[in-house]
């Protein structure tokens, strides 16, 4: 299923649910959440659970960007606009931007 199918039925199924008129600070916490199963499936190595968590994180952020009125391609392309010349290195396996670097 194609990227754009699965956003739909995402929306679907949210506003079935009425997850569409919830508070979105709720679902704020609700992306904590599974940010942080996402970090113990990591952390104990348990592929399935990593697995998962990406989609939870996915649809939790599907439904706040709804909930705020945003288009999350939208909010994808503009930070992939921000990053797509980014300079940098890097540094005990994690990429660092260069104005980081050069402080």
């Amino acid at each position: 299923m194609r990227l754009d199918e699965l956003k739909e039925n995402i929306f679907e199924w949210a506003e079935d649910k009425g997850l569409d008129q919830a508070q979105p600070e709720k679902q704020m916490l609700k992306l904590m959440e599974e940010v942080g199963e996402l970090a113990q499936g990591l952390a104990k190595g348990n592929r399935d659970q990593v697995i998962d968590s990406i989609g939870d994180v996915f649809v939790v952020l599907t439904i706040f960007s709804m909930q705020l009125d945003l288009d999350l391609t939208e909010c994808v392309e503009i930070s992939y606009e921000e990053i797509s010349d980014r300079k940098g290195q890097m540094i005990n396996g994690v990429f660092v931007k260069e104005s980081d670097i050069n402080g």
